[in-house]
């Protein structure tokens, strides 16, 4: 080979060598492009999925806020500032619709902590958290609302503008010079399908993606559930301790308050004062007119009780046709100053078909009549039942109690029953329930009256529950006052609920708790529970014997086919009558060995069911009366 031929073949293979070296050059770098392409996606993908965690752990944030029940307000400020610390937005706030006599207007619930905020609030000297703001129609918020849809709009001093027209425009021209906002991002809000106000967001940038429309619209529902569960929560809060009909509150939220308030006045040395009302011949009215014109009449009492109050008095229906008032720092004198005062301004009222009615009224004075609210509560109803018994429409002053009060008359009874061993009950059980009951006198307090009726009824009735003999006797006590029974017989029933079924005590405890149904002898055993009662544990009792016939014909029925003496009609005294529908209410709605409880609604069907036979058919209706209420 020649010399040429052999430099040809070196050039041929050197342009080879040339030829892939630059190919291996163009592979490396569409490798290297490719890669950088790659990083770039993979960097965007990942700032995307940062702010989508960023977005799911803030509505995971508002969700579990939402199941810790925290108030409203806590929720929604947790919330803004959630939104606008870790999502970037430069403010955020919440805005409420609202509406008074002069038109809608704006208020601003929740605002994020931050300096855009700070700044605008020091330039117009109010805090915009602390104006009512201007509603226009023309404004990014009516239209947001209206269409509902999600806006953005550049135009901050405008809107800013719309809603504090009072601003000077320098003042908005400052503000919009010095800020960052570019656009403000606003959503309307909904709490079940009615419009509540508008969620909005200050930006940085004039755009909004897809992507941030579709966030802030699953971020609003979350809003809007927290303000819808609150909503709800603050009606079923205000339904458990207002009276339906009239608005008032309840016997449960009066019973807590008063509490406070005993509270309250030891630790201050302050008096308070109670006025008890009852509304006049109700029945009558009801008899008469129907009852849609006795809810007319409760209800007109319920608005003078609240036209004729302070925003410190607490006014309540207890049940039925009667209400309390309580009035803090009021002494007996100013107390009857106001109850005159309702007094008359219910007299004059006139209604439709019904005409005038009116109230009878007691007061008793905290601290003054005495320091035990029990017996406050007990002197109030006293002498509201005076100004009743002296001829109605007037107002009576309670009295300091000059007799023995019941309450020592049932501990004197329980700790002579105990101590003398009349019943068989095992010696430390007896030693617990008279330490419950040696207190001084002056302490005496109905609910170690109640512990120990209920302790009791529980050795021959496990079933039986703590706080139903309580229940059982203020409903004795409420029904009894429907029919206007005299203080003492209403005293004496007190005491009989608490000791008729004392003659279990003296029946096998296997036969009372038996499962299977009983024979004819063991129902005939049973039905000497009263004469045992009367005759063999009470009757040895001197200062007692009124209570005896009480409890003796607490089983007799309306038509004389009750036990032990077969009598019928007014011959039952009102107070047996009163013990038998209420024992047998209570016992419906309890367990049995051999049942199941039954609701409220219903054991009233049962004892609809014998109304005129088992029952007076009047007494029947009051019961029912005074049960609904209470369900």
């Amino acid at each position: 080979m020649s010399f040429f031929d052999n430099l040809k073949d070196i050039y041929r293979k050197v342009s080879e060598v040339e030829n892939a070296v630059y190919n291996g050059k163009q592979d490396y770098l569409e490798i290297y492009e490719r890669n950088l392409q790659l990083e770039k996606e993979i960097e965007e993908r990942t700032r995307e999925l940062n702010i989508a965690n960023k977005r799911m752990l803030t509505l995971q944030h508002i969700w579990d806020m939402m199941n810790a029940s925290r108030p409203l307000q806590s929720v929604l400020e947790t919330i803004v500032n959630n939104i606008q610390g870790e999502l970037g937005y430069l403010h955020c706030n919440i805005i409420k619709k609202c509406e008074d006599e002069k038109g809608i207007y704006l208020t601003v619930l929740a605002q994020s902590n931050d300096p855009s905020i700070k700044r605008v609030d020091k330039l117009i000297k109010t805090p915009i958290q602390a104006r009512k703001l201007s509603y226009n129609k023309d404004s990014v918020y009516a239209k947001a609302a209206a269409e509902r849809k999600i806006m953005l709009t550049p135009d901050i001093g405008g809107t800013l503008k719309s809603v504090a027209p009072d601003v000077s425009d320098d003042t908005i021209d400052e503000i919009v010079d010095g800020s960052p906002s570019k656009a403000i991002i606003t959503v309307p809000l909904y709490s079940r399908n009615i419009h509540y106000g508008w969620f909005n967001v200050f930006s940085s940038r004039r755009e909004l993606t897809t992507g941030e429309t579709e966030f802030l619209t699953i971020f609003a529902q979350q809003i809007e559930m927290a303000i819808t569960i609150a909503d709800l929560f603050e009606e079923v809060k205000s339904q458990a301790v207002t009276d339906s009909l009239t608005g008032l509150y309840n016997r449960r939220y009066f019973e807590e308050y008063l509490k406070k308030e005993v509270t309250r006045a030891l630790r201050q040395h302050q008096p308070f004062s109670i006025i008890g009302l009852d509304l006049d011949h109700l029945k009558q009215i009801n008899d008469k007119y129907g009852h849609a014109y006795g809810d007319l009449a409760i209800k007109t009492v319920a608005e003078v009780l609240k036209g004729n109050a302070r925003s410190i008095d607490t006014a309540a229906r207890m049940g039925g046709e009667e209400f309390n008032v309580i009035l803090p720092g009021v002494d007996s004198n100013g107390a009857m100053i106001a109850a005159e005062r309702i007094r008359k301004a219910l007299e004059e009222q006139k209604l439709d078909t019904i005409g005038h009615i009116t109230a009878s009224i007691g007061v008793a004075t905290f601290l003054e009549h005495s320091d035990n609210i029990e017996d406050i509560l007990d002197l109030t109803d006293q002498a509201m039942y005076q100004s009743k018994r002296n001829g109605r429409n007037q107002v009576t002053l309670a009295k300091p109690i000059t007799e023995t009060s019941w309450q020592e008359i049932a501990v004197n009874t329980f700790m002579d029953i105990l101590s003398k061993h009349n019943i068989p009950l095992d010696n430390e059980l007896s030693k617990e329930l008279k330490a419950k009951l040696q207190i001084p006198k002056s302490e005496v307090h109905k609910e170690a009256l109640y512990t120990v009726a209920d302790m009791l009824t529980q050795t021959y009735n496990p079933l039986h529950h703590t706080g139903v003999m309580k229940s059982k006797v203020l409903l004795a006590v409420s029904l009894a006052k429907r029919f206007d029974l005299p203080k003492d017989d209403i005293d004496k029933l007190r005491i009989a609920m608490l000791l008729y079924d004392i003659g279990n005590l003296m029946l096998p405890v296997e036969l009372l708790q038996k499962t299977t149904p009983l024979t004819e002898e063991e129902r005939n055993h049973i039905k000497e529970h009263p004469l045992i009662a009367a005759r063999e544990i009470l009757q040895p009792i001197s200062y007692i014997q009124d209570i005896i016939p009480i409890i003796e014909h607490h089983h007799e029925n309306w038509d004389g086919s009750g036990y032990p003496s077969k009598i019928s009609g007014e011959a039952i005294p009102m107070t047996s009558q009163i013990i038998l529908i209420v024992d047998a209410y209570f016992a419906l709605t309890e367990p049995r060995t051999y049942r199941a409880e039954l609701t409220p609604k219903q054991a009233i069907e049962v004892i609809k069911k014998d109304a005129g036979k088992k029952w007076n058919s009047a007494l029947v209706q009051e019961f029912i009366s005074l049960i609904d209420h209470d369900i």
